[in-house]
């Protein structure tokens, strides 16, 4: 009993208490926003350089979609930018083919020098087998197995020597640089928009000039000649020059020069002359020094290696004869002639002179270039002055300010009858 009286007694002590919170509900406001209108016809006023310009916008609305539907949509371009893109398209093909075929003849290089040079010191190698042994047998045997080395490592130096691999390699180099930059020229053409007929023709001459410049085969009478008479730089470009004119965008013309000449002035004609005059004394005639000479020593190793592989080869026939003077011939050939093709080849004399070449055209192109503006007596045909002078500073590895120095440093020298000793390129 006490037990249930003790569990009534919590049970009745133990009671849930309900809480209830009653929240005001807020009243609601009403939020009106003013609709964005769909056209506008406001004028917008744009003020630049003192001139005010009234510019009113089109009465239709222009949506995202059709503004990429302008610019995607093969039918609404212009035949002429579909003549350039289809160039541009052309041009990067080319890019491709030098890039590889460069490679190619890269490899051709090193395997045919590394396989020249041990086909060489193997033939030797049994010369002096041939020379110490005492039967007739061995000595037969390798007299016949080191005249046909020797045969064969003369014929490969002749091809190799006719055709100067690493020279081939340094040209599709060369093409591949060229090419790019006329890739970057014509696509500024097609961001300034508004290409012309001429802009196209251009090109094509400039593609057409590139390909008769570095030739991709080696046979028919294409290959360029890799022994002539005299040093000459190479030429790239075809009468129009490579050196793209500057574009103007359609807006409203405002004049930012004082004297309206398109920044062009007496002192900055006399500046480029002086320019010319520095790099014909100084560049170029230093660049067709080193070409000739290493024309001439490219000609001699090119002779004496083969040659002295043959005579390698003469002397390995007559081993085991009485005579101990065969073998002497046969191993000193040898041996020279694996230290020249060495040198020749491992050197890369080919790619020098090629080298030499193309930085013989540079200025030459250079050259050209700013006579050819300096001779159009219309300033508004001319590029910009400022813009072609800090060109022409850009392409020597100077600033600006350097490249006045230099003209007027060339001007003193010359009233003072003293030849200039400062080179006008610092790029190479």
């Amino acid at each position: 009993m006490a037990s249930l009286q003790t569990s009534n007694m919590l049970s009745s002590s133990l009671k849930t208490v309900d809480a209830a919170i009653h929240v005001p509900k807020l009243p609601r406001i009403p939020l009106s926003l003013p609709k964005i209108p769909t056209s506008t016809k406001t004028n917008l006023i744009q003020e630049f350089n003192g001139a005010i310009h009234t510019v009113i916008p089109s009465q239709k609305d222009v949506t995202p979609s059709e503004i990429y539907d302008d610019l995607c949509h093969p039918g609404k371009l212009s035949k002429v930018t579909t003549q350039l893109y289809a160039i541009l398209e052309a041009v990067a093909d080319r890019i491709e083919m030098h890039k590889n075929i460069g490679e190619q003849r890269q490899n051709w290089n090193n395997l045919l020098l590394n396989s020249i040079n041990m086909i060489t010191l193997t033939a030797a190698t049994m010369v002096g087998v041939a020379t110490i042994s005492d039967a007739s047998a061995p000595i037969l045997a390798l007299k016949i197995s080191s005249t046909l080395l020797f045969s064969a490592a003369t014929g490969m130096s002749l091809i190799m020597s006719k055709l100067q691999p690493s020279q081939l390699a340094e040209e599709q180099r060369n093409a591949t640089r060229l090419l790019k930059q006329l890739q970057t020229q014509i696509q500024t053409t097609l961001a300034f928009g508004n290409p012309t007929e001429e802009d196209v023709k251009s090109a094509m001459e400039k593609v057409l000039a590139l390909d008769k410049a570095y030739p991709l085969p080696l046979l028919g009478g294409a290959m360029l000649p890799k022994f002539p008479t005299q040093f000459e730089p190479a030429v790239w470009w075809p009468k129009s020059l490579w050196w793209p004119k500057s574009r103007k965008l359609k807006t409203n013309k405002i004049s930012n020069n004082d004297n309206n000449n398109n920044g062009w002035s007496e002192e900055l004609e006399m500046e480029m002359r002086e320019i010319i005059e520095v790099m014909k004394a100084k560049d170029m005639e230093d660049y067709d020094r080193l070409g000739n000479l290493v024309l001439k020593v490219n000609k001699a190793m090119a002779i004496s290696g083969p040659l002295l592989s043959g005579l390698a080869a003469v002397g390995s026939a007559f081993v085991g004869h009485g005579s101990p003077w065969a073998a002497v011939l046969a191993v000193t050939s040898a041996s020279l002639a694996t230290s020249i093709n060495a040198f020749e080849h491992g050197g890369q004399v080919g790619m020098v002179f090629e080298m030499y070449r193309n930085c013989g055209g540079f200025f030459k192109l250079l050259q050209e270039t700013i006579e050819s503006t300096l001779e159009e007596r219309d300033y508004e045909k001319r590029e910009n002055g400022d813009v072609f002078e800090m060109k022409v500073a850009m392409k020597l590895g100077r600033s600006v300010s350097q490249l006045r120095q230099l003209a007027s440093k060339s001007a003193s020298y010359e009233l003072e009858g003293i030849a200039i000793d400062e080179f006008a390129s610092k790029l190479f």
